[in-house]
C-alpha cells in the first residue's frame, strides 16, 4: 500500500508534544496528542449506561447500583449467545443482514468509482476467539489476504488490543493500527525499523490510574478460577471465557467493587470479556473518524470506508457509518444480534473470502501496465 498523505485533524484534544515527522515528503503530524485541557468536553458519566458509580465528570452518584451486576451479565448473554435462533429470526435477521459475500455484486455497485478505505478488527474478524489470548493467531493465508487489501486500499485495524501485541500478530508494518478501542494509533513509518508513528493518544494523562486499576483487578479477581485481566496500555479486559457461567454475577461484583475507587474509568462489555476504559467520549467510531480525516478522506463523496468487526465495540463504528450515509458496516457473527453494520460474514473463514474477492475484484478494475513492442525488447 503506497503511503497516504496524513492531515492530523483537529478533533478536540490538545496537543501535548510538539509535531514529528510522517513519513514522505512534505508530511506531517502531530505526536502523542494528550486529552489534557479537553477533559471536561470529553468526560462523560463514568460507566456509560450500566449504572455503576460515576456520573459526568467523574462525580459519583448513588441511586442506580442495585441493578448492575444483572445488567452487566444479561449484557454478556447477548452478546456470546448460547442457543441456537429459530429458522424465522434467523430468516428476518439475514433479510436485514445479507452475506456481504451473497451479495458482494451490490457490495461492488456502492464501491464503483470510488476509494474504498478498509478498517478491521482484530478478535473474532482476523483471528478465531480463541480461551487464551495471548493465542489468538491469525493464519498464514489471512495474512496474505489483508496484505493484498492494504496493497490497494489504506488499511487499518481497529482494536480493544495494545497496539504492539496486535502489531506482532499481524506483522504488517503497511498497515494503520487503532489499539486500545481507538485511544493508540499508529501508522505506517518511513523507517526501515518497522516501528510504528504514533499519531494520537487522547487519554496518556490516564496510565497511571490504568495501571493502579490493573493491579486491583488482578488482586480482586484472582479467586476467580478462568478470569484473567489483560492490561492493553490504555485500557483493561477482563476475559472471563474460561469462568464458570454461575460466577459471572460474583466477578462482575467484584469488577464493579474495585472501580469505585476510580472514577475516572468506565466498563463497557464484549464477548466473553468486560472492558474498562478512560471516561471519555472516545471509541472505535471515533478513531475511524480520525484516520479518515487524516487521510484526507473526510469530506469526499468518492470514499467508501468499510469496517468489518464482530463485537459490541464495534457498533460504535458501525454507528459513524451508518450516521454518515457513507460507508459500509460488516458485521462477524453467526447468530443474529441488534446492530447497526449493513451485511453480515459468519466467521474469520467468510472474511478472508471476502478480502479475497475485494482484491480481485480491484485487480480487474486496475489498468494494466503498458506492454512494449518485442522489437523494442530485442534491441535492449
Amino acid at each position: 500500500m503506497s503511503n497516504q498523505d496524513v492531515v492530523l485533524p483537529d478533533m478536540g484534544i490538545a496537543a501535548a508534544a510538539p509535531a514529528a515527522a510522517l513519513p514522505g515528503p512534505g508530511r506531517a503530524l502531530f505526536a502523542c496528542r494528550g486529552a489534557a485541557g479537553a477533559l471536561s468536553s470529553l468526560r462523560r458519566g463514568a460507566y456509560g449506561g450500566l449504572g455503576l458509580p460515576g456520573g459526568a465528570g467523574g462525580e459519583p452518584f448513588l441511586g442506580a447500583r442495585t441493578c448492575c451486576t444483572s445488567r452487566v451479565v444479561e449484557t454478556i448473554r447477548a452478546s456470546s449467545p448460547t442457543r441456537s435462533p429459530a429458522v424465522d429470526e434467523c430468516d428476518a435477521w439475514t433479510r436485514k443482514h445479507p452475506s456481504a459475500l451473497g451479495s458482494f455484486d451490490e457490495v461492488a455497485a456502492a464501491a464503483e468509482g470510488k476509494r474504498i478505505v478498509m478498517f478491521m478488527d482484530y478478535d473474532g474478524t482476523l483471528s478465531p476467539i480463541v480461551t487464551d489470548p495471548d493465542m489468538a493467531f491469525m493464519t498464514a493465508e489471512m495474512r496474505e489476504a489483508v496484505r493484498g487489501v492494504a496493497e490497494h486500499f489504506p488499511t487499518a485495524i481497529v482494536t480493544g488490543r495494545r497496539v504492539e501485541k496486535v502489531c506482532s500478530f499481524v506483522g504488517l508494518s503497511e498497515l494503520y493500527y487503532a489499539g486500545s478501542h481507538g485511544m493508540d494509533i499508529k501508522g505506517p513509518s518511513s523507517k526501515k525499523d518497522d516501528h510504528q508513528m504514533v499519531l494520537l493518544q487522547p487519554a496518556r494523562e490516564f496510565l497511571p490510574v490504568i495501571d493502579k486499576a490493573f493491579r486491583a483487578l488482578e488482586e480482586s479477581t484472582r479467586a476467580t478460577p478462568g478470569a484473567r485481566v489483560e492490561h492493553n496500555k490504555f485500557c483493561l479486559s477482563v476475559h472471563f471465557r474460561c469462568v464458570a457461567e454461575k460466577s459471572w454475577s460474583p466477578l462482575a461484583e467484584q469488577i464493579k467493587a474495585v472501580l469505585r475507587d476510580f472514577p475516572e474509568l468506565k466498563l463497557t462489555e464484549g464477548r466473553k470479556v468486560l472492558e474498562i476504559r478512560p471516561a471519555i467520549l472516545w471509541d472505535k467510531g471515533r478513531a475511524v473518524e480520525f484516520l479518515l480525516k487524516s487521510l484526507g478522506f473526510d469530506d469526499r463523496s468518492d470514499v467508501l470506508p468499510v469496517y468489518i468487526g464482530d463485537d459490541r465495540t464495534d457498533e460504535d463504528a458501525f454507528k459513524v457509518l451508518k450516521k454518515r450515509g457513507q460507508g459500509l458496516g460488516i458485521l462477524v457473527s453467526k447468530c443474529p444480534k441488534e446492530t447497526d453494520a449493513s451485511y453480515s460474514l459468519q466467521d474469520p473463514t467468510e472474511v478472508m473470502e471476502f478480502l479475497v474477492r475485494l482484491v480481485e475484484w480491484k485487480r480487474l478494475r486496475s489498468p494494466l501496465p503498458a506492454v512494449r513492442p518485442r522489437a523494442q525488447q530485442q534491441k535492449k
